[in-house]
């Protein structure tokens, strides 16, 4: 099935196609060809990440009469991260459509800038309830000729207390509107609304009602309380690619576990209620660029959150209930994509995870988290492999640890050569940077293309370190890392004395 046998015209085909869109995701190929036709109320249930943006987005856009200049469609989304994210998912779909207007209206931002925007007259706007309440009594927002209405993550607007703002902002559109309504699971408040404010709707599930994809591995390890710290390092450090999601209860929880990581050398962050939005924007940009590799939040300070990439989410604490556990794991296995969900539990616990299991039909995998000696020398591999060059004809598969070691020899025990044959250089990244020697010896050999024998002493200290490289290599080492970036900063060198 391709996007054009969907019915979608060519300038949106073109525009699936550009960006790496081979065929439609499940709910696209259920959903798209229903709302083409515009004459459909509509429910959408599916987890989190399995394509609705363009479910809903694609037939939205070719819906739109672009020679006319009010608002037509309105898309409501929980929080201000999922806002941007749709509104810039729907200008790339629309990237080859002419004199189409999308804004976005969201809280934490200037509102006399929003007011300006909407004053252009877009055809389609991007918003969170409240934001749009307030431009509503403002007369900033028009939504009397409103045609299509997306209501996006249905069940976490609820969650999060925006059923009386719901409810106002359909009371100020057409009745004679089609309401899209897409969640990813179906509570009762959530089948209020679809039961006040939809006419006959069509139905399309992907999944079990409540079942997140099934991309996700679920583990589930019994640790004791004590224990729980040591063994959620020992699954980082198991991982060396990890982009993690670890879920706590309460804000003090997520920040503690936060600032414990940090000490111990994790590049984590804390995401909770308590942090303003600058802070929470400056935390989920660190953390989508992965210079920080471990989130730890809170399930209200989570919500709406769309980052494509998280490998694993770790439930820290336990959810209180089924759909809390779906949304958590939906986080991971996104777009297709592979994740792992990985529950730490006591053993007064064991009869939630059997629950979830009944309930979202799923089958947890009671694994043992990793050894300390394993995670050991599995970190030390990876750091062999990428710090050292193999031999034309050599087999990566066949090497084992031991073999590792001897290799490295000559990497670990490099001497300073005479005086005058090496040169000495400064480097504005430290120990407080979350990065280590074999960190400064990937930068060096990937930016200057010399080999990593030619690199010698590496003195790491707190804010800044020093490193040798041979003297013929010095100049294409001081040419090629200014400007450079290692763990998320601008790295400055220059030759020191």
């Amino acid at each position: 099935m391709s996007f054009k046998l969907l019915g979608l015209r060519d300038e949106l085909v073109k525009a699936t196609e550009g960006l790496g869109f081979q065929s439609p995701m499940p709910i696209q190929e259920k959903t798209i060809p229903v709302l083409l036709s515009g004459e459909k109320d509509f429910v959408g249930l599916a987890q989190t990440g399995t394509g609705k943006t363009g479910a809903y987005g694609l037939p939205l856009l070719q819906l739109i009469d672009t020679y006319k200049f009010h608002t037509q469609g309105i898309v409501i989304c929980p929080t201000r991260e999922l806002c941007l994210q749709i509104t810039e998912d729907l200008k790339q779909f629309a990237r080859y459509m002419r004199k189409i207007k999308i804004v976005a209206i969201y809280g934490g931002a200037s509102i006399s800038t929003q007011i300006k925007r909407l004053k252009g007259k877009p055809q389609i706007i991007v918003a969170t309830p409240g934001r749009l309440i307030d431009m509503i009594n403002r007369r900033a927002a028009d939504l009397t000729q409103v045609s299509y209405t997306v209501l996006d993550e249905a069940d976490e607007m609820l969650n999060m207390g925006f059923k009386e703002d719901i409810d106002n902002i359909l009371k100020k559109m057409p009745a004679h509107r089609k309401t899209w309504l897409f969640s990813a699971t179906m509570p009762r408040e959530v089948a209020v609304i679809a039961r006040n404010y939809l006419t006959d709707p069509v139905e399309v599930r992907v999944g079990s009602n409540n079942q997140g994809p099934e991309n996700i591995r679920h583990i589930c390890h019994t640790v004791q309380q004590k224990d729980k710290y040591p063994e959620l390092k020992r699954i980082i450090d198991s991982s060396p690619d990890i982009l993690a999601l670890v879920f706590c209860r309460t804000r003090r929880d997520t920040q503690t576990l936060a600032e414990s990581l940090m000490r111990d050398g994790y590049q984590s962050e804390a995401l909770h209620g308590a942090l303003s939005q600058a802070q929470r924007d400056s935390v989920m940009r660190k953390f989508r660029r992965g210079s920080v590799r471990i989130l730890v939040a809170t399930d209200v300070a989570a919500r709406g959150l769309d980052v494509n990439d998280i490998t694993h989410v770790i439930h820290y604490n336990l959810s209180e209930g089924v759909e809390i556990y779906t949304h958590r794991s939906g986080r991971t296995g996104r777009v297709g994509k592979s994740g792992i969900s990985i529950a730490l539990v006591t053993s007064k616990e064991i009869s939630r995870i059997h629950m979830l299991e009944k309930r979202l039909n799923i089958r947890f995998e009671f694994n043992k988290v990793p050894a300390g000696k394993a995670v050991s020398e599995k970190q030390y591999a990876d750091d062999i492999n990428a710090t050292t060059k193999p031999r034309a004809n050599a087999r990566p598969e066949s090497k084992n640890v031991r073999e590792l070691r001897a290799k490295s020899k000559p990497l670990k025990r490099k001497k300073r050569l005479e005086s005058g044959k090496t040169r000495r250089f400064f480097i504005n990244v430290g120990r407080l940077d979350k990065i280590n020697k074999g960190a400064i010896v990937r930068l060096i050999c990937d930016k200057s293309g010399i080999d990593s024998d030619m690199i010698r002493e590496i003195s790491l200290n707190r804010e800044f370190s020093f490193f040798e490289v041979e003297k013929q290599a010095a100049g294409r080492v001081h040419n090629s890392l200014n400007y450079a970036r290692l763990g998320g900063r601008a790295v400055q060198v220059h030759e020191a004395a």
